[in-house]
């Protein structure tokens, strides 16, 4: 038999199982990618836990009555921790808390956790209370707003996985510093400069994620300086998505039945802080799909700062005679 006629044999003995091969790659690499969903359940965590490009990411913080101690003593096996309220995921600027970090502080803050562009990071809050959701989806959209592609929330947080009677351990896991190079995605957020051109011209829904009193003017936040809220705004509470029962996100149907009495169209989030309203930008733009839909991280605490900002308040002179003598907020 001649060379290229051996070779032609061997070839075709071969070509099967290079075709089964790379058809098992391309399953493989599928499998991947459709497994990047905005919310995973605990059992898709439990099957993926030692994948090497998942980074399991506790940001349990003083907010849901946890931090550090709450980590050490229990956590994800390989977890690593970052409190969502001291490490660094909000910052002071311009006199103003709990804004977005600078693209330096933010390549630093991701890149010390071990985080590259290879990464899927599964952020995983307590699971206790709406608010605590907020944590996560705050941190979800900060490090998509960074340029990390693969993002995910665990779906019910840590209590959800302690449930389940998965395995934990306690102490702390090191991370591995990476080096990060942002690519920021300022299409998922919107700067004062924005909210102001939509409160004069229209353009887009804003949408304020507070409870009813905060949107009324009826309460504040100690920390914003007015009340009342941004004209033209339309309230969706962000505990309306929220079970309060599960301790998770309401199923798919309910959240797109609260959904659906919103205008269509171009959207903008706020809350007190940027903090509830990154639930509402969550289930919007994540989870039900909606283009076009940012989040105004500076919100009430930016915009109430200045008092020639306009603000529309069913707030009375009997509320503030109330609050005065003590009776009221």
């Amino acid at each position: 038999m001649s060379i290229p006629t051996a070779f032609r044999a061997a070839f075709g003995f071969l070509r099967p199982l290079l075709v089964a091969a790379l058809a098992s790659l391309a399953l493989a690499g599928a499998a991947r990618a459709e497994s990047v969903t905005p919310l995973v359940p605990v059992g898709w965590l439990k099957q993926h836990l030692n994948d090497p490009q998942v980074l399991v990411l506790d940001i349990r913080s003083a907010i849901d009555g946890g931090g550090a101690e709450a980590y050490q003593n229990g956590h994800i096996p390989g977890a690593i921790h970052s409190d969502y309220d001291k490490a660094g995921w909000r910052v002071t600027r311009g006199g103003v808390p709990f804004m977005l970090p600078t693209l330096a502080e933010l390549e630093k803050l991701i890149g010390e956790l071990g985080i590259d562009e290879d990464s899927h990071v599964v952020v995983v809050p307590a699971g206790v209370h709406y608010t605590d959701f907020g944590s996560a989806a705050r941190t979800y959209w900060t490090l998509k707003v960074a340029g990390v592609s693969k993002v995910s929330i665990l779906d019910g947080g840590y209590a959800a996985w302690a449930a389940a009677h998965n395995a934990t351990e306690t102490g702390a896991s090191k991370p591995s510093p990476k080096i990060f190079s942002a690519t920021p995605n300022k299409a998922l957020l919107a700067e004062r400069a924005d909210v102001q051109m939509i409160e004069q011209s229209g353009g887009a829904t804003l949408i304020d994620a507070r409870p009813a009193s905060f949107f009324s003017g009826k309460q504040k936040a100690p920390a914003v300086q007015a009340y009342g809220h941004i004209p033209g705004a339309v309230n969706v509470d962000s505990a309306t998505f929220y079970d309060d029962k599960a301790n998770r996100l309401k199923p798919q149907a309910e959240l797109a039945s609260i959904a659906a009495t919103l205008p269509a169209g171009p959207a903008v989030t706020y809350c007190n802080t940027g903090h509830w309203a990154a639930t509402d930008w969550f289930v919007l733009s994540e989870l039900l799909g909606r283009k076009d839909v940012r989040l105004y991280y500076g919100s009430m605490i930016e915009w109430a700062s200045d008092a020639s900002r306009p603000l529309a308040s069913a707030r009375t002179k009997w509320d503030d005679l109330k609050k005065t003598l003590g009776f009221g907020s």
